[in-house]
């Protein structure tokens, strides 16, 4: 069991008084459960846990009364070992989006207020989720009675906790970013190298174990061929019947969209004579459903982002790099280690940077318009609007320096540029850092 970030969370979730039911959404085999229970098991003496997926039959529990007492009475005589000890009990709801009805019952058990529930949801809220219940799942959400968050793959500050460094170098490179020095080389080359690694395996727990136990690249891979044949056996089973084949283009094009150099998202590339009224919920799809993270173009380099982004002007990465890069030819993951990546490349490291960045919660802005200015993201960071670039080596960043160039016009003061070769370093109002220095933003 890996230490995840969602374990702070879930303890100071416990430890708020009046605390609502909480759900934790997130793209399947990202770990929900496997955290759940184990944060559960080691602070309630009283764990209930109901795999609504796999226990179909437990379903029809909720079918009736949602009263508290009559649901303690149902749960404990179906499932042999199960006690209800008020204030000592916490129920797990697994895959809560099989079984509106009780999705519905959090609202009675915050009332009742003496049982803890905790839920996990990787298919919350998309569009067309077993269309012949939708205005059901509908109705049953209880608004204002339960806590959301969402858990996402492991990051690539977990993924060094997996890999057992030190917390002491953590802190250290912490302490370079805010002290703007370079990392000491031999923690630098090290950290490269695990940056690496992140790239080929991403943040699936199931993935992570199999790479750091095997170190067998083609298991590794075999794991990841088998979550992402579960992604597309979603979009067969919980899409509307008429957006099934075009969520499953949408997603199988996007090692085409990135491999671009301008990387917008493109729908005449999903299908010939493709439009954006064909497949823009197609795209939303597979956004609600966590797989991919949306980047939206910028009209103006300003404050708030979200203000100024474009709605219909987005270029889209995977949430997971690993996942991404599983999606690529075989063979690209020793290329990833010796560095050779052709046109790819810059996809890749695009979209370990969109990687890093939503896992850390950030939404995705990005800046290209017209006259040549290209930036890859741009980010609120220390109350400012900063553009970034991301290289996998060492590059001009002309956009970047042209921005920077012209204040009066940009209204742009500092930047930030990551690249694979470099350590920490500055140059006037243009910050440069390793890649792997991002998660400590």
């Amino acid at each position: 069991m890996y230490k995840r970030k969602i374990e702070d969370f879930l303890l100071s979730w416990k430890n708020t008084s009046n605390h609502k039911p909480l759900v934790i959404k997130g793209c399947r085999q990202c770990g929900k459960t496997s955290s759940v229970l184990a944060f559960a098991k080691k602070h309630y003496p009283n764990v209930i846990y109901i795999d609504f997926h796999e226990q179909r039959d437990l379903m029809s529990l909720f079918s009736g009364s949602l009263n508290v007492d009559y649901l303690t009475v149902a749960i404990s005589s179906s499932i042999p070992g199960a006690r209800f000890v008020p204030y000592q009990t916490c129920l797990v709801f697994d895959e809560i989006q099989d079984c509106p009805s009780a999705r519905a019952s959090l609202k009675f058990f915050k009332q009742d207020g003496r049982y803890d529930v905790i839920c996990t949801g990787s298919l919350l809220g998309v569009s067309g989720y077993r269309n012949e219940k939708e205005s059901e799942q509908e109705a049953s959400i209880p608004v204002g009675a339960e806590t959301i968050v969402e858990m996402y793959p492991m990051d690539f500050e977990e993924w060094l906790w997996a890999n057992q460094v030190p917390q002491e170098a953590i802190q250290l490179i912490q302490d370079c970013l805010v002290q703007e020095t370079p990392v000491p080389d031999a923690i630098h080359q090290r950290m490269r190298q695990l940056l690496l690694e992140y790239v080929m395996v991403g943040g699936m727990p199931e993935v992570v174990t199999t790479f750091l136990t095997t170190h067998d690249v083609n298991q590794m891979l075999s794991v990841q061929h088998e979550i992402i044949e579960e992604y597309k056996a979603d979009m067969v089973k919980y899409a509307r019947n008429e957006d099934k084949v075009r969520i499953r283009e949408c997603f199988e094009s996007i090692p085409i969209q990135l491999a671009r150099d301008n990387k917008k998202f493109t729908y005449s590339l999903v299908r010939r004579g493709g439009r954006s009224s064909q497949y823009v919920s197609s795209i939303q799809w597979i956004a609600d459903a966590g797989i991919i993270r949306l980047c939206h173009n910028l009209q103006a380099l300003e404050l708030p982002l979200s203000g100024n982004s474009i709605k219909d002007c987005f270029k889209v990465y995977l949430t997971d790099t690993g996942l991404f890069v599983s999606l690529l030819d075989d063979g690209t993951q020793a290329d990833i280690l010796q560095g050779k990546l052709g046109m790819y490349k810059g996809a890749i490291y695009e979209n370990l940077l969109a990687d890093i960045l939503s896992k850390k919660g950030q939404k995705l802005y990005y800046y290209q318009k017209p006259d040549g200015i290209e930036l890859d993201f741009v980010m609120r960071y220390k109350g400012e609007c900063v553009p970034i670039e991301c290289k996998a080596r060492t590059g001009n960043a002309k956009s970047m320096r042209n921005v920077l160039k012209n204040p009066d016009k940009y209204h742009i003061y500092s930047a930030i540029k990551f690249g694979g070769d470099y350590n920490v370093g500055r140059d006037g109002a243009l910050l440069t850092m390793p890649l792997y220095m991002a998660c400590f933003l």
